[in-house]
């Protein structure tokens, strides 16, 4: 089962082709936001360097967020377009659940992104041997709130960390919680996004093309926020 999968919820914008769980070839860029400008030639690049052609793929994978407001419509677009155009099934993938797929043994990860003004997206997941099984589903969380909450659970087993919220705030987690691990990757690849969307669609989980946000964007709660001051 060949599989195109593409990640643009962080500045990477990275496409993959897959042969069920193994990848054939994965390109990537870092060049901040300009997946507009970057994901279609991307995609025709790797198509060509694997003698391969859309209508190969049985399976079409983007991760949805949470993540870059634009870079999730870019990518979800993108992956509706060719759905649309040929017989091929489309699946979305959350984008914390991909990073999860960076921590190959058995045991828990908590997957963090970012999402600035000591704000994070977390999802904890458990890696059962077999399975990603959720044990906190995804959400916008305050960092300090959200490690005390897990202090406070007094686990009695590690949580290995993963994603540019385990960087950044990685003096803060061993602080509350000084028995944590890291991985060693912590980016979003196309790879992973490429292998939950194969472990979905093995067992048939839902997976809808739909953003996954958690949060409003800037210019909406700035409106809001406007808004609510006009009315006082």
């Amino acid at each position: 089962m060949k599989i195109l999968s593409i990640t643009t919820s962080s500045p990477i914008c990275g496409v993959a082709i897959l042969e069920d769980f193994a990848p054939l070839k994965e390109i990537s860029l870092n060049n901040g936001l300009t997946h507009s400008e970057t994901l279609m030639p991307m995609i025709k690049q790797i198509l060509e360097e694997t003698n391969l052609q859309l209508t190969d793929m049985d399976l079409l994978v983007c991760d949805i967020g949470p993540g870059s407001f634009t870079g999730i419509r870019i990518g979800i677009a993108t992956i509706k377009a060719f759905a649309d155009s040929l017989p091929i099934k489309a699946i979305g993938i959350n984008s914390l659940e991909a990073l999860s797929y960076h921590f190959k043994t058995c045991g828990v990860v908590c997957s963090l992104l970012d999402a600035k003004k000591d704000n994070v997206y977390c999802e904890i997941l458990e890696n059962t041997g077999e399975f990603y099984v959720p044990r906190r589903i995804a959400s916008f969380e305050n960092i300090d709130n959200f490690l005390f909450e897990l202090q406070h659970l007094k686990l009695d087993y590690p949580l290995t960390f993963v994603g540019s919220g385990a960087i950044h705030y990685k003096d803060k987690i061993l602080n509350y919680l000084p028995n944590s691990k890291f991985t060693l990757n912590h980016e979003l690849s196309a790879v992973n996004v490429g292998m939950a969307g194969m472990y979905h669609y093995t067992n048939k989980i839902i997976s809808e093309l739909q953003p996954l946000y958690l949060r409003k964007s800037e210019a909406e709660q700035k409106w809001e926020d406007k808004q609510s001051g006009s009315k006082q």
